[in-house]
């Protein structure tokens, strides 16, 4: 039974997310926790190391879940179940590509879906930073390490804009960010 779990699951996030991983995110934790396969901080911690190791995020996640919840043919079958819609998605496209994207329609299909995946991108970095930097089950607490590495990390980030006129790399971030971690929350 988990194993027809995590296929329908993975499917289905692998048919509806668009706009990349981070657009795929609300949608996989949508699944996740209508599933309890893992707790709403378990999976933030996840993403994060998704991010910061080889692969997609998806992927990534999705092989985690699934060697968690159902071991290795778990991982397996979650990792096929969420690459497969794109897979065959690509190879379609790929048979029709040129008459395709020359039509009008796909033209305005595409350039509509761009402000939502924005937003969708937006939306999920926000509450990603809102829940790790408050938490509000007991009112609202801060978690003041959590600010404070936040508050370095846009710094810098901007900053590097500014003084180097060109934009930090994201894997320079990462290994800021694991320093930053580091140092605040110790080995």
């Amino acid at each position: 039974m988990i194993y027809l779990e995590l296929i329908f699951a993975f499917l289905r996030v692998g048919c509806f997310s668009f706009g990349g991983a981070y657009g795929a995110i609300p949608l996989i934790r949508d699944v996740v926790l209508s599933y309890g396969w893992l707790d709403d901080e378990t999976l933030t911690y996840m993403i994060a190391v998704s991010e910061s190791t080889p692969g997609p995020i998806m992927v990534n996640l999705a092989t985690y879940i699934g060697s968690s919840q159902a071991g290795f043919l778990g991982a397996v079958l979650a990792t096929l179940a969420v690459i497969s819609p794109a897979f065959i998605i690509i190879l379609l496209i790929m048979a029709a590509l040129k008459a395709l994207l020359k039509n009008k329609y796909v033209q305005a299909v595409l350039s509509g879906l761009t402000p939502c995946i924005i937003g969708i991108i937006l939306a999920t970095g926000v509450y990603l930073t809102i829940s790790n930097c408050f938490s509000f089950a007991n009112g609202i607490s801060i978690n003041i390490r959590t600010v404070i590495i936040t508050v370095i990390l846009t710094a810098v980030m901007y900053g590097s804009k500014t003084v180097m006129k060109r934009k930090l790399s994201s894997i320079m971030l990462i290994a800021i960010s694991a320093c930053l971690g580091i140092v605040m929350y110790g080995i």
